[in-house]
């Protein structure tokens, strides 16, 4: 007898700027592939990058018997590549499949918007035959089962589900580069008060934490598929894991996460990344000793290039207010001075764990007096000397159900918010980004995503710096690489150790200081023998440490 087929069709990116394929593969794709695995299909795995890349390849989904595509965001950004399915492309699929039975599943059943600055509309999508609402994995589950597409979401359930589901990493096109995103939690601390006015979380209720035994086998079967790079997150706060869920801002309890971080590790000990996500700066401002206790393990058990990512979304105390965000100004300069202290030191040249700040603009109470606020905040961090790994600007994308989605500021300052957004990255990102990375810091393990001259690329990680590299380099190749300069949200990079015999020109003209008239007299006196043999015709170079001469 012919087995069932089936496939998932990933539409969703979760993280902005992504280069290509995304590398992050969500927790939801792996769940709805056990789904799968315990109703007997065999079943397949594609990217929206790959099928934009070959339409065609759509006819090997047509003979399945099961398409579950999942599509949305509820983050809004600027993607370069990995972007995620569009509305139009959503109906295109829909109406191209002929397979007997298409589903949706995803964001998209919160309502679709295809970037920052408008609402998500809810509404049927053409081509498909039901959208999975609740839990995914649950609703396909119930859908299977010949009952409505609407799932009630339980750990119990789920975490079995994670597990048989595993495998389908291996059919990522980045596999073994993939990043696998672990729940950890899902809900609002802050569900009593409604949390922050646009933010989706508080639609899952009060929190509810995925237990250590849970993640750690749903850790181990993706450690045996392949799996070795990992981000721990998916909850509003993960330093309250394990705290008390009916507190609005309750204390960390740095012995759960200690739980936590150990079962990974011994889950999945040749594991190559191991980070983080969202944490509330509120939480720390609020609880700073345990707090920086937690924020101690973390740095203890983790691998460095970490970001803590804040959601501050502005500086304006009247915004605050009105929108029940979490923390005051002064309350997130605090959290960034705490995280600098357990996690700015070094390895490899390396910061082992840094904030990321997140504004949001189009907020109810939004006045131009906001976008000073916000610009004021930034300097004065650039002032304290203290470090941020990156700023995310983002638009407003409200959806239906949340204070936002009828009390914002949508497109009522677009000329602030581009001139706000062109002031931060040239006044304080370009001179942060020369302060966690500076010349001469040697990034590890890029993966090579783009190919090019330049070829571009990063590190495994939780919003790892992009890399230019003046060399055409074949996707998915992977390099040690130094930093030579700086843009405003990159790096330029030579591979190390620094070829000097075989460098293109272009290439060697990157070394600080060489330029182009120094790199022809340079590659015109090749090969050396030795850097005695370099000096003299090109006087004292720096990086010299890192020549090679074979």
């Amino acid at each position: 007898m012919k087995k069932k087929t089936a496939f998932i069709l990933d539409g969703y990116v979760d993280e902005p700027a992504c280069l290509g394929v995304s590398p992050y593969i969500s927790p939801s794709i792996r769940t709805l592939a056990g789904v799968l695995a315990g109703w007997e299909f065999d079943t397949g795995y594609l990217t929206i990058d790959q099928v934009r890349q070959d339409p065609a390849i759509l006819s090997g989904v047509n003979d399945s018997s099961l398409v579950v595509m999942v599509a949305g965001v509820t983050v809004p950004g600027k993607y370069l590549g990995g972007t995620p399915a569009t509305l139009t492309e959503i109906h295109q699929i829909g109406a191209a499949l002929s397979a007997p039975r298409k589903v949706l599943a995803g964001p998209i059943s919160f309502g679709y918007s295809p970037g920052g600055g408008r609402k998500a509309q809810k509404g049927t999508v053409p081509g498909f035959d039901a959208v999975l609402s609740g839990s995914p994995a649950s609703a396909l589950d119930s859908y299977l089962s010949g009952k409505e597409p609407v799932g009630i979401f339980d750990y119990r359930r789920e975490d079995p589900w994670s597990v048989s589901g595993a495998e389908i990493i291996r059919k990522h096109p980045r596999f073994p580069w993939v990043m696998c995103e672990i729940e950890t939690a899902r809900g609002c601390p802050r569900y009593h008060s409604g949390g922050c006015s646009f933010c989706t979380e508080p639609f899952y209720g009060p929190p509810v934490f995925r237990t250590v035994e849970g993640i750690a086998c749903e850790i181990g079967a993706l450690s045996r598929a392949g799996a070795r790079h990992f981000r721990l997150g998916r909850q509003p706060d993960l330093l309250v894991y394990g705290a008390s869920p009916s507190l609005e801002f309750p204390s960390p309890v740095p012995e759960k996460i200690e739980d936590l971080f150990s079962c990974v590790r011994r889950a999945a000990p040749a594991l190559e990344t191991l980070h983080i996500d969202n944490v509330n700066p509120g939480t720390i401002a609020r609880h700073p000793d345990a707090s920086r206790a937690a924020l101690d393990v973390i740095v203890s058990h983790h691998t460095p290039g970490d970001v803590a990512a804040f959601g501050m979304e502005t500086a304006d105390p009247v915004v605050i207010e009105r929108n029940n965000l979490k923390a005051q100004p002064d309350q997130v300069f605090f959290a960034i001075r705490i995280v600098n202290e357990a996690g700015g030191h070094r390895e490899e040249g390396i910061p082992h764990l840094l904030p990321g700040l997140n504004f949001v603009a189009g907020l109810a109470g939004e006045t131009a007096r906001t976008y000073s606020e916000n610009l004021r905040f930034l300097d004065r961090v650039l002032a304290s000397g203290l470090l941020v790994r990156r700023v995310n600007i983002r638009q407003l994308m409200p959806f239906e159900g949340t204070r936002a989605y009828t009390e914002n500021t949508l497109g009522a300052h677009r000329s602030l918010f581009a001139s706000f957004k062109a002031r931060v990255r040239e006044k304080f990102d370009l001179p942060m980004l020369q302060r966690v990375f500076p010349v001469g810091t040697i990034l590890r393990r890029i993966v090579i995503e783009e190919e090019g001259v330049p070829s571009f690329g990063r590190q495994m990680g939780s919003y790892p710096i992009l890399a230019g590299i003046p060399l055409r380099l074949p996707p998915l190749s992977v390099l040690d690489a130094v930093v030579v300069d700086h843009g405003m949200r990159s790096v330029s990079a030579l591979p190390v150790p620094i070829a000097i015999n075989t460098l293109p020109v272009r290439a060697l003209s990157w070394i600080p200081g060489v330029g182009k008239q120094r790199a022809a007299r340079i590659a015109g006196a090749r090969p050396f023998r030795d850097i005695e043999g370099l000096r003299a015709v090109a006087g004292p170079l720096s990086l010299e440490h890192l020549f090679s001469f074979s």
